[in-house]
């Protein structure tokens, strides 16, 4: 931990983790606003409901971490492992995701209006109600995605590049229209990506 959070009882549990090795960090429901722990081993970390507000988590590997509802409006994320993590109804607002790696990880009803994810990995992540208006997707890796997300004009798709499962949606003032398959394939690539739709998965059994 390089700048303790102001929060006492969280830099408490912060300095607790830090001394004992190979213990796992469960900071869930404290507020750690404007600490820097960048570049730290936080993997399978209990972040829950957790206030991570301008948090610098660059470089820290969040392997299997738990972020369900973590407020992470503004942290910097950037370069950091969040493969299989579970970020479902987390808040990503203007938080920069760039080089992140969220392979497999879990998004539903995320809100990540204006995030930047530029040259991140998002390959067979499941974004299911998630909010990407004026979200910054250049260069970024979507293989086999669940894409059920929602974007307007301001979403930055140049360069998005893969395989998408949708249906995702399109904000043009108060209204959402839904689009997938092809118009979903037009909507992306017009836009400089280079995207294929996928058909929606078939259901298992018979």
């Amino acid at each position: 931990m390089k700048t303790p959070p102001a929060d006492a009882q969280a830099s408490a549990a912060l300095n607790e983790w830090a001394v004992e090795s190979d213990s796992l960090l469960d900071v869930a429901g404290l507020d750690l606003s404007g600490a820097d722990i960048s570049d730290a081993d936080l993997a399978n970390g209990l972040f829950t409901e957790s206030v991570l507000r301008d948090v610098n988590l660059a470089g820290a590997d969040l392997y299997r971490s738990h972020l369900e509802g973590a407020d992470l409006n503004g942290a910097n994320l950037s370069g950091a492992i969040l493969v299989k993590a579970v970020l479902d109804k987390s808040s990503l607002g203007c938080s920069k995701l760039d080089r992140a790696d969220l392979g497999s990880a879990e998004m539903w009803a995320v809100d990540a209006r204006g995030a930047s994810f530029r040259d991140a990995k998002l390959d067979g992540a499941g974004l299911l109600d998630v909010k990407l208006q004026g979200a910054d997707l250049s260069n970024a890796s979507v293989q086999q995605t669940s894409f059920q997300v929602v974007m307007d004009e301001q979403t930055v798709a140049l360069g998005l590049m893969g395989t998408v499962f949708g249906p995702a949606s399109v904000a043009e003032g108060n209204e959402l229209r839904e689009i997938t398959g092809v118009d979903l394939e037009v909507w992306l690539n017009s836009r400089g990506a280079c995207v294929q739709v996928l058909p929606p998965r078939r259901p298992q059994g018979r």
